[in-house]
């Protein structure tokens, strides 16, 4: 069970998932954050507050098959906190990573923040972390889909996956994705992305809203995609 709407992570803490106990990821988190492991956290990874939590997907899990994608689904209709998937982007997953993106960020709804190893995914929780102490992130629950996060620092700088602030438009991530939809190109991606805003505004858009930006039968691809 995902237990993540029971969850009371203590105020700067990470609650990670007993299996992760001796990991590369769990010793630099630990030199970082205070880690607490806990047996019971089902197939959530990691706690980084009360209201959100973390599913790791590795190299090896991408490689193996589609049990990924099992827990993906599992972790999306289990928790009723805000859920951020982390994956391993590397040379061997890149291929498997376009249908993964599709299938959390498109058809689930979740954020997903790619990383290069263990290690990256420690940095990244960490500063994940950060944010959630100084108040700077948040996942909105809306109809039971996520809404991606947001997140704002003052030092730019210092923060290496801090995305400048700049409009959905300027993520080159967001606007491939879109692209992806059957019968939409680069021009079509960005006026959805100018008339929608988000991913997840766009996946909620009525066929008549769809049709004012890029007529009847495109429209009725993307509502049915």
């Amino acid at each position: 069970p995902v237990t993540a709407a029971s969850m009371v992570v203590p105020y700067g803490h990470v609650i990670g998932n007993e299996k992760w106990r001796g990991s590369e990821m769990a010793q630099k988190l630990q030199g970082k954050t205070r880690l607490i492991f806990e047996d019971g956290l089902g197939i959530v990874d990691f706690h980084i507050s009360n209201r959100i939590c973390i599913l790791y997907i590795s190299e090896a899990d991408l490689v193996a098959g589609d049990e990924f994608k099992r827990r993906l689904v599992r972790f999306r209709n289990a928790s009723s906190v805000g859920g951020i998937v982390i994956v391993e982007k590397t040379q061997i997953s890149d291929q498997y990573f376009l249908a993964v993106q599709k299938l959390v960020v498109l058809e689930l709804g979740m954020v997903l923040l790619p990383v290069a190893n263990q290690g990256e995914a420690s940095q990244l929780i960490t500063q994940l972390v950060s944010f959630c102490i100084s108040g700077q992130i948040f996942i909105k629950i809306q109809d039971t889909r996520r809404i991606p996060v947001r997140e704002q620092s003052k030092d730019h700088n210092s923060n290496p996956f801090l995305r400048k602030q700049s409009s959905q438009l300027a993520e080159p991530s967001v606007f491939r994705t879109v692209q992806q939809i059957p019968g939409v190109g680069k021009t079509k991606a960005l006026l959805l992305l100018q008339r929608f805003g988000s991913i997840h505004q766009l996946c909620n858009a009525s066929v008549e809203e769809l049709e004012l930006v890029v007529g009847q039968t495109v429209a009725r691809q993307i509502h049915s995609f």
